[in-house]
């Protein structure tokens, strides 16, 4: 596959649905093989500290803790910046492989050729 997938999560454990949805697509991408990059912006923030996917429950959805494990196996997780500082979070407190970024660099993704992005 050589187009990539950028998604922006903007919504937390508040808004169940909307972050399972966003974890379910991005993990069933990396397993197509497509190029995904993951953000995660406000409340979304906190699925990338350790222990937080694990806490999350859907029903009838599969858990967050895999589907998270599989964006960081093959893709690109990112936390906002902004999200991060406002939340006193730095990259030691996040899961390992996650990186902490901001519009820059979100710009950058999305105005690449072959690009298709995708806010939740």
């Amino acid at each position: 596959m050589s187009r990539t997938l950028v998604i922006k999560l903007t919504a937390g454990a508040e808004e169940p649905e909307r972050a399972n949805q966003a974890f379910t697509v991005a993990a069933t991408a990396v397993a197509s093989g497509a190029t995904v990059s993951l953000w995660l912006t406000g409340d979304a923030v906190w699925f990338a500290v350790p222990g937080r996917a694990e806490s999350f429950t859907l029903p009838h959805a599969a858990p967050l803790r895999d589907l998270l494990a599989a964006v960081l196996a093959g893709g690109t997780l990112t936390v906002c910046t902004q999200c991060a500082k406002r939340r006193d979070l730095t990259e030691g407190d996040l899961l390992p492989g996650t990186r902490i970024a901001g519009a820059p660099a979100f710009t950058e993704e999305i105005l690449t050729d072959d690009v298709q992005a995708i806010v939740y």
